[in-house]
């Protein structure tokens, strides 16, 4: 992922409020979000609040399409991660597609993209540890 620092810090917090969502914040969301900190070299924010999180104003730190794809796509990895699509998922990452002004076809696409890597990403861990 090739986010600028202030930006990495921004997805963070949007993929905290992402698996907290649908109120079931459980094991595979948090290996994914530990794996992006990895990924970023980035300390987790273990204290994240969801009253204290402001949507709009962390999606207003990501200016470039390309971010704006980024962001889109990787937490589509965490949305699938626990092979739930929840209804509440689902409206987040529309409006976050919205927002960054991208189109319906980059949401589908992204759909497809991040449930394959959440089954590849699965796949290998049961190799490496079954």
């Amino acid at each position: 992922m090739k986010l600028k620092p202030k930006e990495k810090f921004a997805f963070l917090q949007l993929a905290h409020y992402l698996a907290r969502i649908d109120n079931d914040y459980g094991e595979k969301e948090e290996e994914i979000i530990l794996e992006y900190c990895a990924e970023m070299g980035i300390e987790n924010d273990d204290d994240f609040e969801i009253e204290d999180f402001s949507l709009a104003d962390t999606l207003e730190t990501f200016k470039t399409k390309k971010s704006k794809k980024i962001v889109v796509m990787e937490l589509m990895i965490l949305i699938h991660a626990d092979d739930k699509f929840d209804l509440q998922e689902k409206a987040l990452i529309s409006q976050i597609n919205d927002t960054f002004q991208l189109s319906g076809e980059n949401l589908e696409f992204c759909s497809s993209w991040g449930k394959g890597v959440a089954a590849l990403y699965a796949q290998g861990k049961l190799f490496i540890h079954g």
